[in-house]
């Protein structure tokens, strides 16, 4: 049998998602648990990794057993085994043609940042902060030249193993709510690194440094050393992943945030 989850985590207290010896990480917590509900191993595949610091509204995974139990068993029973920061929103059963990486449509980021002077202290850890005013306009319209299928090179980390740099950014939304800006992006798939390269080479613009066709430039150079530095993990969610109707998932729709 295969069961599907949908995953929330704080990513701050985590060396990202990834199974790795003597750190602590989503995955092996999450597999843990759950090997405790199912009385034998169980070893679980996700629709993408999160890196240290990074938080997931809405992680998808998949697993397989032969082990009989309620959905209800997979959901409260692993959230009881769970440390307070990782949640199963839900369980589902799906077919084993179904896989949370391969199956995925589309996955959606969002970064949420604090633009004022001073840091933030009581959203410490779930909000970036940056402490120049910056020009959302300006950002807006350097947004829209990555937007579309490109090479995304420039924008992937140097460890990035994904065998293309080719992506299609169909979304790349920011908006202001305040003193806060958050900035939307969805994508086949995405590059390590890409939203917070993207994210640095936005605020270099938000902040005068270049004008807006620089990201351009930036693109078609496909060279890591032209963009700006990676920006903090501490703002950006996994939001959501995007599957075909037909698996049938009970996904949930996340509010923007508040």
């Amino acid at each position: 049998m295969r069961i599907a989850l949908g995953v929330e985590y704080d990513g701050s207290g985590y060396n990202g998602w990834q199974s790795q010896p003597d750190v602590p990480n989503v995955q092996d917590a999450l597999q843990m648990a759950l090997s405790g509900i199912a009385g034998e191993d169980i070893s679980i595949l996700a629709a993408g990794r999160t890196d240290t610091g990074v938080h997931a509204l809405e992680q998808v995974v998949h697993f397989d057993t032969d082990v009989d139990r309620p959905l209800s068993a997979w959901v409260r029973g692993t959230n009881a085994l769970l440390a307070k920061d990782i949640a199963v929103l839900w369980a589902h059963p799906v077919p084993e043609e179904f896989h949370a990486r391969f199956s995925a449509q589309a996955r959606s980021y969002q970064y949420v940042l604090v633009n004022r002077p001073s840091r933030s202290a009581v959203h410490h850890g779930k909000v970036g902060w940056f402490h120049m005013p910056l020009d959302v306009a300006a950002m807006r319209a350097a947004a829209q030249y990555l937007l579309g299928e490109h090479d995304f090179s420039a924008f992937r980390s140097s460890q990035c193993q994904a065998k293309t740099p080719v992506k299609n950014l169909a979304q790349l939304d920011i908006r202001q709510q305040g003193d806060t800006i958050i900035f939307n992006l969805t994508a086949n798939a995405f590059l390590h690194h890409m939203v917070r390269n993207i994210l640095g080479c936005l605020l270099y613009v938000g902040k005068g440094k270049y004008p807006p066709y620089w990201v351009r430039e930036v693109l078609e150079g496909r060279e890591r050393k032209l963009a700006a530095p990676t920006f903090a993990a501490d703002g950006l969610y996994l939001r959501h992943i995007t599957y075909d109707p037909k698996w049938q998932l009970p996904q949930g729709t996340m509010p923007p945030y508040l």
